[in-house]
């Protein structure tokens, strides 16, 4: 594996949505604080807020979310470049070289997507509480204090290792179905369009399909975790 294209993708990857991923958090979490907080405040169980917003992060909104974009953002162009390769014929070149394409082109991507998706997932999860934070204080009245204390009464370390083991299966998958979509491109400059639309669709759907086993899997047999917070 080339050292310096692993470096390349790992930037690509990781500082190169960074600007995306935040924006987006921002927004989701303000949208679904607001929802939740309204909704919470009208049958006066202010003190729940907290606790729903980060099981919700947590577990499902911000690994989620953010394979999305990567999804939408890297993936796409992950398939983009190895198609117009394949189509190019620098595919073959690389075998000319005796360059194996897949250590010089695919691995690198699946390492970077790898490292970088449970980091972004991470920055993530991070920004939405704080945004959270915000908006339950500033439109809702409710405090930091409380807000905080039954978060963190809610949450176990296995919500946020369940985050991370969602991220890297995500991360798997986007890696290596974008740069299979790439590698099996036919049909010239159409065909690449083809498969980078292709390619997104089937990551998205698999991403989706993947979330609901992994959350079956992990959460199906836990406890109420509203209801430890709230010592029910």
């Amino acid at each position: 594996m080339n050292t310096n294209s692993l470096v390349e993708q790992i930037y690509i990857v990781g500082p190169g949505s960074l600007n995306i991923t935040l924006l987006t958090a921002c927004f989701i979490s303000m949208v679904f604080t607001m929802q939740i907080a309204k909704e919470f405040l009208y049958i006066d169980a202010a003190s729940a807020v907290g606790a729903v917003i980060i099981i919700a992060f947590t577990r499902e909104l911000s690994p989620v979310l953010t394979a999305v974009i990567i999804a939408g953002k890297i993936g796409s162009s992950f398939t983009a470049e190895i198609a117009t390769m394949e189509t190019t014929e620098q595919i073959d070149a690389l075998y000319l070289l005796n360059t194996n394409p897949i250590d010089y082109l695919v691995f690198p991507k699946v390492v970077a997507c790898f490292i970088m998706l449970p980091i972004l997932s991470t920055v993530s999860l991070t920004t939405s509480i704080a945004i959270s934070i915000f908006v339950a204080f500033i439109m809702y009245d409710i405090p930091s204090s409380i807000f905080l204390k039954s978060a963190f009464k809610a949450l176990c370390i296995s919500d946020f290792l369940s985050c991370l083991e969602k991220s890297i299966c995500f991360a798997i998958i986007i890696a290596f179905v974008s740069c299979q979509w790439g590698l099996t491109s036919t049909g010239g400059a159409k065909g690449v369009g083809n498969s980078t639309t292709s390619s997104v669709v089937t990551i998205l759907l698999t991403i989706f399909i993947t979330d609901f086993i992994l959350s079956y899997f992990m959460f199906q047999t836990t406890g109420s975790s509203i209801a430890q917070a709230n010592n029910i």
